[in-house]
């Protein structure tokens, strides 16, 4: 990707920027500031659906950096947890993770990992991927036990979980593209990005 149309990852997360730089692209990772658990209540409170609120968030987030960068791609991207129709957040104690994972265990759940590409200031793509998620009936024992050792790393994380760590053993089946569960839909966001020229065919 040329030097003169930098892409600006608008989220502080490594496992993104990773993602994407091992990919090979060359990325800058500029955290935006909003107020998220506001806007996701704001939505929420509109009864906007699981879908629109992650594709909104994603959205603000590359606008927001998009407007300090206008000659820069800029790649805004947010992770909504959908049980049931209710939306969780990142767990902030870790009781809270542990009430989520008490929730997840034994049923199924989706992921949804929105993406929203600016140039110019403007949206010109944007994806939203979904995986399945069915977490096996974990015990109370191995629950405490898993999170002793993984608190407070989980805690950046929606479910209380990290699929590439010591997460996976929670599951008995995911249906989907694994980019998609850690929060990035990768394959269609290349496969754009070359479609448009922006890396090499």
């Amino acid at each position: 990707m040329s030097d003169l149309r930098p892409l600006i990852l608008a989220s502080g997360s490594e496992i993104r920027a990773n993602l994407l730089r091992a990919a090979g692209l060359h990325v800058t990772a500029v955290p935006p500031r909003i107020d998220e658990e506001m806007i996701r209540a704001s939505l929420l409170a509109e009864d906007a659906k699981p879908n629109d609120v992650a594709d909104a968030l994603a959205e603000m987030k590359a606008q927001r950096i998009a407007d300090k960068n206008p000659s820069a791609l800029v790649l805004g991207c947010d992770q909504i947890l959908d049980f049931a129709g209710q939306i969780l957040s990142k767990p902030e104690t870790i009781d809270e993770a542990r009430a989520q994972i008490t929730a997840l265990r034994g049923n199924t759940h989706r992921l949804l990992s929105a993406a929203v590409l600016y140039d110019a200031g403007k949206p010109i793509w944007r994806h939203t991927g979904t995986a399945q998620l069915t977490m096996r009936p974990v015990s109370d024992a191995y629950l405490d036990a898993y999170l002793a050792r993984n608190w407070p790393e989980i805690a950046s994380s929606v479910g209380g979980y990290k699929l590439e760590q010591e997460g996976v053993r929670l599951f008995t089946e995911i249906s989907g593209d694994y980019f998609t569960v850690l929060g990035l839909p990768l394959l269609p966001l290349l496969s754009y990005l070359a479609l448009r020229g922006f890396i090499p065919k």
